[in-house]
């Protein structure tokens, strides 16, 4: 199965400018995503928030806090994938417990 047969909904990808160069034509051409090339700007020295660089580092962040990501312990892509997928799924547990936790009441105090 190809890439764009199974994320047909995928049109927009970000990506740092070390990526920039044929592979935005490429993509166009061959996926038909738009590939848009987030660069850091040369004028300013020091740390520098990029654009949608943050969603990136955020959700790697999320996936180094499962121990077992941390480092390389992984021999194929397969068990990497596998590994990521369960450690999102633990994310997505716990922000459905929380959320389900505010929905439900606690019980009154007897009097």
């Amino acid at each position: 199965m190809t890439l764009v047969a199974r994320y047909r909904k995928i049109r927009l990808v970000w990506a740092d400018g070390g990526y920039s160069g044929r592979l935005v034509a490429w993509a166009r051409k061959t996926l038909q995503l738009t590939l848009e090339i987030v660069k850091r700007s040369d004028d300013r020295s020091g740390f520098v928030v990029l654009p949608r660089r943050w969603v990136v580092e955020r959700t790697l962040a999320w996936l180094m806090r499962s121990r077992r990501l941390a480092r390389d312990y992984e021999t194929l892509p397969a068990s990497s994938e596998a590994v990521v997928l369960w450690s999102m799924t633990m994310l997505m547990g716990r922000r459905l417990a929380r959320h389900r936790a505010r929905e439900v009441s606690p019980p009154a105090a007897a009097a």
